[in-house]
């Protein structure tokens, strides 16, 4: 269990390391917004083991961008992810009208989160077990879904 405050971070290495622990401590969602996902961790090994543990558990993970090429040139273990627990992933693409959005976070439970300023760099803030830290971005988060399509399917048909 990690304790609840919130701390800021400014690398690369602290945004993955927080971003860890944001899904260890997850058990029922995760919701996710960035512009491609360029820098989170999803075809990491261990990102791998743990959203299996947590989907396996009943979780739920959604994924919210602009742009899901990098996911599917550069994360396999993401995509077999997606078809093993597609009916507990779902991801959802953008349009034009949300393209100017640049910030990009994990809310986990509604509790934690782990949310850089700016999607081109590494600074910003994790804070866990706070509710009211989570509560801007899960807001922008809902507004994003509406408004954005299904998006990146477990096969190249959608099914």
């Amino acid at each position: 269990m990690v304790e609840a405050g919130v701390q800021g971070f400014a690398s690369h290495h602290e945004f993955e390391a927080h971003l860890r622990v944001c899904i260890d401590n997850s058990v029922a969602s995760l919701n996710m917004f960035d512009p491609d996902f360029s820098v989170f961790p999803l075809g990491a090994l261990d990102v791998d083991a743990a959203l299996r543990v947590f989907l396996g558990r009943g979780g739920h993970l959604k994924l919210a961008m602009h742009r899901s090429g990098h996911i599917e040139r550069n994360y396999p273990r993401f995509l077999a992810l997606l078809r093993d627990y597609s009916h507990r992933i779902e991801c959802r693409v953008t349009g034009r009208n949300l393209h100017h959005l640049t910030d990009s976070f994990c809310i986990g439970d509604g509790v934690h989160i782990v949310r850089r300023f700016h999607s081109d760099h590494m600074r910003g803030e994790a804070a866990f077990h706070t509710p009211p830290a989570t509560e801007i971005s899960a807001e922008r988060f809902r507004g994003i879904w509406a408004e954005s399509l299904p998006g990146l399917h477990a096969t190249t048909t959608g099914l």
